[in-house]
């Protein structure tokens, strides 16, 4: 099954956090990971308001959580620390229906 990372994001340092983003881009590619939603429009209904929500689906569970120990995106992540307040969850996504 496919899997979804899920991650509401407050940027406190764009120019840190910007370096975060142009490196994490292709950690995430490169483990099968494509971008559903990146900072779109958004309407907070319930918990935590973050600005913003990040979305991305890999091939495999195992997939996603390998992209986040990956050695390249912990070398993205490094920037992000200290320039953000992130919640980051990984999901695995219910199979369709059978018909």
């Amino acid at each position: 099954m496919t899997a979804l990372w899920i991650a509401h994001v407050t940027v406190t340092d764009p120019e840190a956090y910007g370096k975060y983003a142009q490196a994490a881009g292709p950690a995430i590619a490169a483990h099968g990971g494509v971008f559903l939603a990146r900072g779109g429009r958004y309407q907070q209904l319930e918990g935590n308001d973050r600005a913003r929500n990040v979305v991305a689906r890999f091939p495999s569970f195992d997939a996603a959580v390998a992209c986040y120990n990956s050695s390249e995106y912990q070398a993205a992540l490094a920037h992000a620390k200290g320039a953000s307040e992130r919640d980051l969850v990984i999901v695995e996504e219910t199979p369709p229906p059978a018909e």
